[in-house]
């Protein structure tokens, strides 16, 4: 099994490579935001410490996490948000470790994909067999977003400028991906790539 880390900017399309990929290849897919959401359901390894930290405020009349009164409180606290990182970033890491040996131990998984902005940030450089980058021009993911998300460019720059640079990206990866183009053009580079698993029509 070849474990993969898709890592980009804001808006570099790496949603549409990675349904790309589930579409055509015998593979699992996991995104670190999803599994960290996962992570503080009740029951779940984070809830109790994050309630703990961040008070009962945060949570709904069923006693899940409200991520909108969860974000409220983060930052109204200076260093809050780094607290709450520490809980739930080795919570990810380790839910993902386990998907990842029950993949092993099945043997039917030929490609497990791991997708986060802060892959090289975080470490997963030492988990995944190999790392690759999504990138798109700045120019084209304004547009993107703007388009697709509403963003203004003050919002657009302000998550720009939290993000690695272009050639902070590039050094922590060992595959570039140019999604700045049409669709077909990023997809005929990840089949050079992925040549010799196992195509699905």
């Amino acid at each position: 099994m070849r474990l993969i880390g898709i890592t980009g900017g804001v808006g570099a399309g790496k949603s549409t490579i990675l349904a790309y990929i589930r579409a055509h290849y015998r593979c699992r897919i996991y995104l670190a935001d999803e599994v960290a959401h996962a992570v503080k359901e009740p029951g779940q390894p984070c809830y109790q410490a994050l309630v703990s930290l961040l008070g009962s405020e945060i949570l709904e009349e069923d006693g899940h996490i409200h991520r909108g009164r969860m974000a409220e409180r983060i930052f109204r606290d200076e260093g809050m948000l780094e607290r709450v990182n520490a809980i739930v970033h080795p919570a990810v890491r380790e839910f993902l470790l386990e998907k990842i040996a029950e993949a092993r131990r099945e043997g039917e998984t030929e490609l497990f994909f791991i997708e986060a902005a802060l892959l090289i940030e975080c470490g997963y450089g030492d988990i995944v067999d190999e790392m690759w980058y999504i990138h798109a021009s700045e120019d084209v993911r304004r547009k993107r977003l703007a388009e697709s998300r509403g963003y203004s460019p003050e919002k657009t720059e302000q998550i720009m400028k939290s993000q690695l640079t272009e050639t902070e990206f590039r050094a922590g990866s060992d595959f570039v991906i140019d999604n700045s183009k049409e669709p077909e053009e990023s997809y005929r580079q990840i089949r050079g790539r992925l040549e010799g698993y196992t195509w699905r029509q």
